[in-house]
């Protein structure tokens, strides 16, 4: 497995020797600005406004905007001065239930690989199989890249993975939201059928249930026009009637029992993925 960092987990005496790797990537389509003309790609130039002109590199500083259009100049002697140091260690602060970590903070995750040899491996299996059985994480800081990083250690499937979080004072207030919610009443009734809708979707987690459908039909798209096929736009989608809540629950409720009930195994049918469509594919014409 590639790694990005490699360094060690430290706890009070223990040291584990462990290597990070990304554990997501996202597969989205990229593009790149055109000139229609010819079909070449933009390139983008440093223009000052003020001069009317192009301004070479070594004529650059970077600005903080204090206020509106004034900025203190920092060179880079000023940011070596306040610069971490790489960091090879991962120093662990404190062991917290896992539960107690409110997803909000999550930011990106990383595998956390254990060393080829066998003798520093069995650190890394220990800890992982203390933590699997206690349902304790570790929260930690690290160095990479320049920038200090909170982090959460973390078990799971036979592996450890780190999480980078974000500080608390990251994450915005949502005292509006609670007091939007704090004032507001729902009837019993209301409560019972909603909790029914709930319940009639309710089914296990299964990532590989749910596809991104934008990112499939923008790759069709792509391999259309590739082949020299004319696009069409479907068909506008009507939206819904605006019905009472009470009344859209109980629809709710109804369509969630009739797709339950037809992609049945007894009916032949596969389960649904990912929910209805909301909208599909462009059609696809020959040019």
């Amino acid at each position: 497995m590639r790694t990005i960092w490699n360094g060690s987990i430290s706890f009070g005496l223990v040291n584990i020797p462990v290597g990070l790797a990304l554990a997501t990537q996202r597969k989205d389509v990229s593009f790149r600005t055109l000139h229609r003309e010819c079909g070449t790609p933009i390139k983008q130039k440093r223009w000052c406004p003020v001069h009317e002109r192009d301004v070479e590199p070594d004529e650059l500083v970077k600005g903080w905007e204090f206020a509106k259009g004034q900025y203190v100049l920092v060179e880079e002697a000023d940011l070596e001065a306040v610069a971490l140091q790489r960091s090879q260690s991962i120093a662990i602060l404190r062991f917290v239930r896992l539960e107690d970590v409110d997803p909000v903070f999550f930011d990106r995750t990383y595998y956390l690989a254990p060393a080829g040899g066998e003798a520093q491996r069995r650190p890394y299996v220990l800890l992982l199989r203390a933590m699997e059985e206690s349902g304790m994480a570790a929260v930690g800081k690290f160095v990479l890249w320049g920038k200090e990083n909170l982090c959460l250690i973390r078990a799971r499937a036979g592996a450890l993975l780190l999480e980078t979080l974000f500080f608390a004072e990251d994450v915005r207030a949502k005292d509006e939201i609670e007091e939007a919610v704090a004032e507001t009443d729902v009837q019993d009734a209301e409560l019972k059928l909603a909790e029914q809708v709930i319940s009639s979707l309710a089914g296990e987690w299964t990532p590989e249930d749910f596809e991104n459908d934008y990112r499939r039909d923008l790759a069709q798209m792509l391999e259309a026009k590739l082949a020299g096929q004319e696009i069409v736009a479907p068909e506008p989608v009507a939206e819904a009637p605006v019905i009472d809540l009470m009344e859209a629950l109980r629809q709710s409720v109804a369509d969630a029992q009739s797709r339950r009930s037809a992609d049945s195994p007894k009916n032949g049918k596969a389960a649904s993925k990912g929910g209805s469509r909301s909208r599909r594919a462009p059609a696809k014409k020959s040019a």
